[in-house]
């Protein structure tokens, strides 16, 4: 299989993560002027699922180190697989929570608020179960991204009530959204061997646990989806059968944007290897900053704030990006 050695490359993977995990949204964006929320989430996990299973026949099953794709799948431990498996339950929950938030506040809120509150957990959580990075820089980068949070959400809150009607609900989902999500990597993480190359025996590769992840996803996605289009968080109940009534661009945008988060997640944890679970998620968290760029430049989200919002704003993209250079500095 295909693995990382080097640092440097493994933080351009975390790069391409956050550039993926930031992005991804747009696609719901652009797809929810015709098509619902909850029928653009089951393309969506749709799209995580073949993104995972192409990796895995390709760069999970190429080169002379590790295992390959179905090798290791053969000597995985069943309590492994599972906790691939409830990774992507987890998961799931905190995306249903996280498009719900865009729906009704925004890419420029329901980001920096849901990411940035996983970034602090996350990388606490993940530290601590595999310490590897300088703590204080680690930690430091993780204040400075705490303090953008803030910061985006002080801005948020200077929007007129009239835009924002249903923004208070999307505040809350970002926030539980956030808390999930800063608990489902480490149960990937736990899945898999330290050392891709020397493999511990019943772990898993990167490219195995990203197929049983995705499959945790896919599973989890019959009941979370399922009730949220019986009690949608926006309009009206959606029946099942609009889905098959969709047109092919509909489809298509869903299953782009799984496929953009899949790629990110997949480099995340081939970059797990080098840089260590921390690191590594902390980095990809970054995504906060790219999606609110496309809130406040592309979207215009914070358009019609008053004077000084700007100001607000430019110092939240200053906060994240000095945490996140010294999350870099403490891996290397």
């Amino acid at each position: 299989m295909f693995v990382l050695e080097s640092y440097t490359l493994a933080v351009i993977f975390c790069v391409i993560t956050m550039i993926c995990w930031g992005s991804w949204a747009n696609t719901q964006k652009l797809a929810g002027k015709t098509w619902r929320l909850e029928l653009f989430y089951w393309d969506y996990v749709f799209g995580i699922a073949l993104a995972a299973l192409f990796f895995a026949f390709t760069m999970g099953s190429t080169g002379s180190e590790g295992r390959g794709f179905l090798e290791d799948l053969a000597q995985a431990s069943p309590g492994n697989l599972w906790s691939a498996v409830i990774g992507g339950v987890i998961l799931n929950a905190a995306s249903i929570l996280l498009v719900g938030s865009i729906a009704l506040a925004g890419m420029a809120v329901a980001f920096p608020v849901g990411f940035g509150l996983a970034l602090v957990i996350g990388v606490v959580v993940n530290y601590v179960a595999q310490p590897q990075g300088d703590p204080t820089l680690l930690f430091t980068g993780v204040a400075f991204v705490s303090a953008a949070i803030v910061l985006d959400a002080v801005a948020y809150r200077r929007i007129p009530t009239g835009d924002r009607s249903n923004g208070n609900t999307g505040l809350i989902l970002a926030i539980f959204c956030g808390i999930l999500s800063g608990f489902f990597y480490r149960f990937v993480a736990q899945s898999m061997s330290p050392d891709f190359i020397q493999m511990e025996a019943g772990k898993l590769s990167p490219y195995t646990a990203m197929v049983f992840f995705a499959l945790g996803i896919l599973l989890s996605n019959l009941v979370f989806n399922t009730a949220i289009m019986l009690k949608p968080f926006k309009g009206e109940r959606v029946s099942p059968w609009e889905y098959f009534r969709g047109r092919r661009s509909d489809h298509a945008w869903g299953i782009t944007g799984g496929m953009i988060w899949s790629v990110g997640m997949m480099f995340s944890i081939i970059a797990f290897g080098v840089a260590g679970p921390a690191i590594s998620y902390g980095l990809g968290q970054g995504a906060t900053m790219v999606a609110a760029f496309w809130g406040v430049f592309i979207w215009k989200e914070f358009a019609e704030a008053p004077v000084g919002t700007n100001r607000l704003l430019a110092m939240m993209f200053v906060s994240f990006t000095v945490g996140l250079i010294l999350i870099v500095v403490a891996g290397s």
